[in-house]
């Protein structure tokens, strides 16, 4: 399970590492793509070929359905490290989450999130903690 938060920067080169904590928690593959709200999702190989399996039952022919299955398919790669532990961000990744250096690591239960950390920031305290805890209530949380 992911939880909390962490900071880092990019290098110049594009290159980071997954915090220590969040990285113990994976056993395989990973997967980067895009999130909700300008965010990337960091998911666990296995996770993600979930989403491909029900995406896979999907109507080929029904656009509603396969514009947003092309951009989340399109957008995700495999994360690779070199040996010192650090893997190279996208640049389409990197562009569609206006990271610049800063980031956020956040820990979402079943993923990471990686954030530019002025977005974060602007979304963490844009956020009513109370109505999102009654909105959570609405699906039995």
């Amino acid at each position: 399970m992911f939880l909390g938060n962490f900071e880092h920067s990019i290098d110049n080169k594009n290159r980071l590492r997954l915090p220590p904590k969040f990285k113990k928690e994976f056993s395989g593959e990973v997967v980067l793509t895009k999130g909700n709200d300008g965010c990337i999702f960091i998911v666990p190989k296995e996770q993600f070929e979930g989403v491909f399996k029900k995406a896979s039952e999907m109507p080929m022919f029904d656009s509603k359905v396969q514009k947003p299955l092309r951009m989340l398919f399109s957008s995700a790669s495999v994360l690779e490290e070199d040996n010192q532990g650090r893997f190279l961000l996208p640049v389409s990744l990197k562009n569609y989450a206006k990271i610049d250096k800063d980031v956020i690591f956040v820990g979402v239960g079943m993923r990471i999130e990686l954030w530019a950390k002025e977005s974060w920031e602007a979304y963490s305290s844009s956020q009513n903690f109370d109505e999102l805890l009654k909105k959570l209530g609405e699906y039995g949380i």
